[in-house]
């Protein structure tokens, strides 16, 4: 039996999670199993699990060797649904995107 999708939580977290990923930031999680992590200063609740399940990031070498932390990055792939996934997010009416920030 196939997997289920996994479910995006929150399009507005997750459409700023691309942006900021396309730009070149490092999402870093500890290994400490909590589900949340930390993308250009802010804390991400809802957006590691869709990454990894769509094969959007994948682990690059943590530079500071921090002990429990991980770093990623977007892939090849990540990069090309990053690209398409924000500029769909920008040709969206102002009042769309105001509701999905509301609404998740």
């Amino acid at each position: 039996m196939s997997q289920p999708e996994p479910i995006i939580a929150d399009r507005g977290e997750f459409i700023d999670a691309l942006t900021h990923l396309r730009r070149g930031c490092v999402l870093v999680r500890s290994d400490n199993g909590d589900e949340r992590c930390v993308l250009n200063g802010s804390l991400m609740y809802t957006v590691f699990e869709p990454l990894v399940a769509y094969g959007l990031i994948d682990e690059v070498p943590n530079r500071d060797r921090l002990d429990h932390m991980h770093c990623y990055r977007l892939n090849s792939r990540g990069q090309a649904f990053a690209d398409r996934a924000c500029q769909a997010w920008k040709q969206r009416p102002l009042l769309q995107r105001l509701a999905v920030r509301l609404t998740g």
